[in-house]
């Protein structure tokens, strides 16, 4: 996690509002945005994750994310990762909820107790199984971008962006770059408001 040195919040009571200003922040930077952003995906143990999988090697910090959901028990994630013959999409995710898959889509990297590895050479195949898994609940997904957002990066500011946070709230959307990521969060109970946090280096 890098130390930002700057910072913006603002929050909004509209929704329409919190989307626009996000998207005008984020420019052409890659994206996380929520399936469905009346649910948004939690992110209380993100930061854990991002950590763990770091530690063990199950993600690299090149490794782009396509999907991504967290839960209080589970995670479950497409990759996108540089490979010998070309870019590969790899779902992970609980073995126990891994969908009955066709054998023509993609080939099983491993499959242990907890965590089942599926490799796709198409980014559409690695996405629906991700969505057969899920059902979307919670899941967020690399979209209106040129490229999906790179682990390094959640890694360098997500944490920060958290630390900004004034209580429990699902992220909405995300981008990630290199100098600079910013986030929107709704609100979990009474009137919906919509947080955005934006950490970043001087420029």
């Amino acid at each position: 996690m890098t130390a930002p040195q700057t910072l913006l919040v603002r929050t909004f009571t509209d929704r329409s509002e919190g989307l626009s200003h996000f998207l005008l922040r984020a420019g052409e930077a890659p994206r996380l945005v929520a399936f469905d952003d009346a649910l948004g995906c939690p992110v209380e143990t993100a930061l854990a994750a991002l950590e763990w999988t770091g530690a063990v090697g199950i993600l690299q910090d090149d490794d782009m994310v396509h999907a991504a959901r967290l839960t209080s028990e589970t995670a479950a994630a497409v990759v996108e990762r540089k490979a010998p013959a070309g870019r590969r999409y790899v779902y992970l995710g609980p073995r126990l909820d891994a969908p009955p898959m066709d054998l023509f889509e993609g080939s099983i990297l491993f499959d242990e107790p907890g965590v089942k590895a599926v490799e796709f050479s198409h980014r559409a195949h690695g996405l629906a199984h991700f969505l057969r898994a899920t059902a979307g609940v919670g899941a967020l997904l690399a979209l209106l971008g040129r490229r999906a957002p790179e682990v390094r990066h959640l890694r360098r500011w997500l944490g920060s962006v958290i630390q900004e946070l004034d209580g429990p709230r699902p992220l909405v959307a995300g981008w990630f770059a290199a100098s600079s990521a910013g986030c929107l969060f709704s609100s979990l109970e009474g009137e919906r408001t919509y947080r955005y946090i934006e950490v970043g280096m001087e420029s």
